[in-house]
């Protein structure tokens, strides 16, 4: 008779526990430079073996967790994972993986990430949305600014949350449409303040785009995470799209970025964006990674 699972959250002393499950969809190699806490990390045993794993995220500071970006599960083994989460003591709103580009098309790396979708959904995660990651490194090039745009600070918060308003009013964001769907677009302009308000770049970096004769265009957003420097946020209002406006103002955020010391660039956009994800391709953006990102129901 099989023995039953086991669920435990571990400590320093017990944190090794943690590598002991095979590794088809290399979550190691994405976090070799995460710095996750032991006693956010839980795991699911039977028979002693360990047949699930998730580690949930946050910055140092943070009493709680703000997300869980670790979680795999062993074939079969559905339910054990489904537990693992289910009686885990923080509650988040977010899933969020980052497989390998291409895992729908390996058999091997399919089945590991379709048992553990299988299992968030049992435990009360439904998906939300795929994703494209993308680092960019001066071997990529950088792209030469269009100059069709003027770029330049604005310290009033004001004017970003009206931009916002407008900008996720319509939208491909699959967060954005669920901000919307739930608050209406206060909600969702608030959702990405908050964001860029958490990130720990200055505030002085958020830059607004103008034509040459002042007519807005849209907002950038060059930022710092905790991993990094990153594309923060790009975003054209509604009335100023067709002109291709959205690569000028990626391209604006990568010469920041270089300009300030960063020597990468990560980024990422939803795969129904193939606007967006075109920009980033002309860019010289390459793909990395593909996230899936699963909200909670509960």
């Amino acid at each position: 008779m099989t023995d039953p699972v086991i669920v435990r959250t571990l400590d320093d002393s017990t944190a090794h526990v943690f590598d002991t499950l095979p590794d088809p969809l290399r979550m190691r190699e994405k976090h070799r430079r995460t710095l996750f806490r032991a006693d956010w990390k839980r795991v699911a045993l039977r028979d002693g073996r360990v047949v699930a794993r998730a580690a949930w995220w946050g910055r140092p500071e943070d009493a709680e967790p703000l997300l869980i970006n670790w979680f795999d599960v062993a074939e079969g083994e559905e339910e054990a994972g489904a537990e693992l989460l289910r009686g885990a003591p923080w509650q988040v709103g977010e899933l969020e993986l980052d497989l390998p580009t291409g895992w729908h098309d390996d058999p091997v790396r399919r089945t590991a990430a379709e048992t553990g979708f299988a299992a968030a959904r049992k435990a009360g995660f439904e998906l939300l949305v795929e994703r494209y990651n993308y680092r960019w490194t001066p071997g990529c090039g950088l792209p030469e600014r269009p100059g069709r745009l003027v770029f330049t600070p604005e310290p009033d918060d004001r004017v970003f949350f009206d931009a916002l308003c407008g900008i996720n009013s319509v939208t491909l964001d699959a967060h954005a449409r669920r901000a919307l769907e739930q608050g209406g677009v206060e909600q969702a302009a608030q959702e990405e303040m908050d964001v860029f308000h958490w990130m720990p770049s200055p505030r002085e970096w958020w830059q607004v785009a103008r034509t040459p004769d002042g007519t807005p265009v849209g907002i950038h957003i060059p930022a710092r995470n905790p991993a990094g420097p990153c594309v923060g946020f790009i975003g054209v209002l509604p009335e100023q799209r067709g002109h291709g406006y959205a690569y000028d103002l990626l391209v604006e955020c990568t010469h920041f970025l270089v300009e300030h010391g960063a020597d990468f660039i990560a980024a990422a956009t939803d795969q129904g964006n193939t606007p967006m994800a075109a920009h980033f391709a002309k860019a010289g953006y390459p793909v990395v990674r593909e996230r899936v990102n699963f909200c909670s129901t509960r």
